[in-house]
């Protein structure tokens, strides 16, 4: 893997971005008044509010459709990636062996978290079947089983692996195979964007029908929710992060944070950190870092470093299920974490991943729980923006860390840099 590969990608993907940013911000505002609609309809009306549960149970059902295709594209693809990064040396197995532990931390952070605030306390959802009734259920029964039904996880998830580890036995042979999943990864993620266009409509039922149930608890209840993942993942950053950093190279995290203050900017505005890909290669390269270490580290980072989107898959699980009055015992809450350190990687940047991802974890270890995640539907867009900050800096501050590690870093350079004494050339982004 070198940098060049790697940044024609990102400039391409870059350039899209660009393009597709009007739609983007059109689907947010569009679930931004949906989940205000649902929720003044559920408190003026909650009948009809109650009502609407469908919507958000259809685009659920939507959601599993996609959750075993999703899960066998990634994991088969992961592994295989994880294979290419640890033949590059020392590099690669550095940065796989410190994402790998910090995803972890990561979702351990957001199990404790989840289990201090107990966030959706006092929502008892219900399942559609069980909170509806009246001459129309034949009519919504129908149209819900137009929408094919979900394939187990578990066992896809191990062939996804076996499959995976097959291809790599066959080396060169096995490419054709590994570019054919690509293909059909392509596809999938183009019917998840797909889905996701609708997803203002299911955010407007499922927010209707729960506040409707439950009135002015269930907007407390997601507040609490928002406002505790973004206290976590900002901690996260200046105290983790933050003392990693300090402890292994010196360096301050908010001269950091200052120095990728453009990028932050992009990013709040697209909700995703995929856009600001090709501007982190060429600022750590400006930091100081060697380019080979870059090239390796960025991109692999952006798959399998995901720390703001692990805290929130833990979070936001805990808060279905305890929305639904069946909370994880430690168990479950264990078994939940592996499943997503595995199910977590090779996603990164899709629209809607996030939310397959999380499904694919509830419907592994309790499916009933999938009925809840309606809720979770309303209030995703309103956590992405923390989700990409968090996985953006954890990125850059591995790219540090491994520098340093290698020996692959100008640290006075990187002093320099951060300090603002030699001022980023925007120029330079151009050629990423």
């Amino acid at each position: 893997m070198t940098v060049t590969d790697d940044m024609k990608p990102g400039g391409n993907s870059a350039q899209a971005g660009t393009k597709k940013k009007d739609r983007t911000h059109w689907l947010y505002i569009m679930v931004i008044a949906a989940v205000v609609l649902g929720a003044a309809v559920g408190l003026l009306a909650p009948d009809l509010g109650k009502a609407l549960k469908p919507l958000g149970t259809g685009f659920v059902a939507l959601i599993k459709m996609l959750i075993a295709p999703v899960i066998f594209c990634t994991i088969a693809l992961g592994v295989g990636s994880i294979a290419k990064a640890a033949t590059v040396g020392k590099v690669g197995g550095l940065a796989l062996l410190y994402f790998i532990t910090m995803s972890t931390f990561a979702l351990a952070i957001g199990l404790v978290v989840g289990n201090i605030i107990h966030p959706g306390s006092g929502l008892k959802l219900e399942p559609y079947e069980a909170s509806t009734g009246g001459g129309d259920n034949a009519t919504v029964a129908f149209l819900l089983e137009l929408i094919p039904g979900d394939i187990p996880v578990l066992p896809t998830l191990v062939l996804a692996l076996l499959v995976g580890f097959a291809l790599q036995s066959m080396g060169k042979a096995g490419e054709p195979v590994l570019n054919g999943i690509k293909h059909i990864q392509a596809v999938v993620f183009r019917l998840m964007m797909m889905i996701m266009w609708v997803a203002p409509i299911g955010a407007f039922g499922a927010i209707a029908a729960v506040v409707g149930a439950t009135g002015w608890a269930a907007i407390g209840s997601m507040a609490i929710l928002m406002g505790a993942f973004y206290m976590t993942c900002a901690l996260f950053i200046v105290v983790i992060l933050g003392t990693l950093l300090r402890v292994v190279t010196g360096l301050n995290i908010f001269l950091l944070l200052k120095y990728l203050a453009r990028e932050y900017l992009l990013i709040f505005s697209t909700s995703s950190s995929e856009s600001a890909l090709p501007r982190l290669i060429a600022k750590m390269e400006h930091a100081g870092v060697s380019k080979p270490v870059v090239g390796i580290t960025v991109p692999t980072g952006y798959s399998f470093n995901l720390d703001g989107t692990a805290i929130y898959l833990t979070m936001a699980a805990l808060f279905v299920s305890t929305a639904m009055g069946m909370p994880m015992n430690l168990g479950e809450q264990v078994g939940l974490l592996v499943f997503m350190i595995v199910a977590s990687k090779g996603a990164a940047g899709v629209t809607g991943a996030g939310l397959a991802t999380l499904a694919a974890g509830l419907q592994s270890h309790r499916p009933e729980l999938l009925d809840g995640m309606g809720v979770i539907v309303g209030i995703d867009k309103f956590m992405s923006e923390a989700r990409a900050l968090t996985n953006f800096t954890g990125n850059a501050v591995a790219t540090l860390l491994i520098g340093k590690w290698t020996k692959e870093i100008d640290m006075d350079q990187a002093k320099a840099v951060l300090a603002g004494n030699r001022p980023f050339d925007e120029t330079s982004v151009e050629g990423h």
